[in-house]
């Protein structure tokens, strides 16, 4: 009787560690969640002062003490990446282990000029200037969520695209799937201008 309640004991034992093993790993893999913000103050206001786009989601960060944030945007004119970033935020190692709070990204229109800015729970970069958007009076312009009103999550070491800015010579913008790399390659080919708002969440140890 001792015996099969030792094997019970082991076996019970076991079945644990793989359970708490198996949530560990689930942790690890959704680091994060991101939803669309498209009802947002942020927003709002800038459609009520016609200040220009902005782009911006709900997200929550796990792990917040460890985990990096990257969130950056890629410039492609005429299929060609610019070297340099439109502008980049990083941040992380945050005091606490789950952390909650808006990030996003706007382009500020002025007569002469536009400006590029992200932000993040409490910060936000200096607003970078990127000529005039859109570039001529001629031009059809067009900027997306790069997903729907789901809540998304995310993983460790993988880059999402957040949303899409496109600027063509021609009349008309036709639909991509922006989920789909080899569509979103293709909108690059096709497309006088692209912004793409990309995210990656990776470890202080990565």
């Amino acid at each position: 009787m001792r015996n099969k309640y030792f094997i019970f004991s082991i076996l019970t034992t076991l079945f644990l560690l793989f359970l708490s093993g198996c949530t560990d790993q689930k942790e690890d893999t959704e680091s994060a969640t991101i939803s669309t913000n498209t009802d947002s103050k942020y927003v709002n206001t800038f459609k009520d002062l016609n200040l220009g786009i902005l782009f911006d989601f709900n997200f929550k960060l796990n792990n917040a003490d460890k985990n990096w944030v990257d969130l950056w945007v890629e410039s492609y004119k005429d299929g060609k990446l610019d070297s340099n970033s439109l502008t980049k935020l990083s941040y992380g190692q945050s005091p606490n282990e789950v952390e909650k709070g808006h990030i996003g990204f706007g382009i500020i229109n002025t007569d002469d000029e536009s400006f590029a800015f992200l932000y993040g729970p409490g910060m936000k970069t200096t607003p970078q200037k990127i000529g005039k958007i859109p570039s001529t009076e001629s031009s059809v312009s067009g900027w997306y969520y790069a997903f729907g009103d789901e809540t998304v999550k995310l993983k460790l070491n993988e880059t999402y695209v957040l949303g899409v800015y496109r600027e063509s010579k021609g009349n008309s913008l036709r639909t991509y799937d922006l989920q789909d790399k080899n569509e979103i390659k293709k909108m690059i080919d096709d497309v006088h201008l692209v912004y793409l708002l990309k995210l990656k969440i990776h470890n202080e140890s990565n």
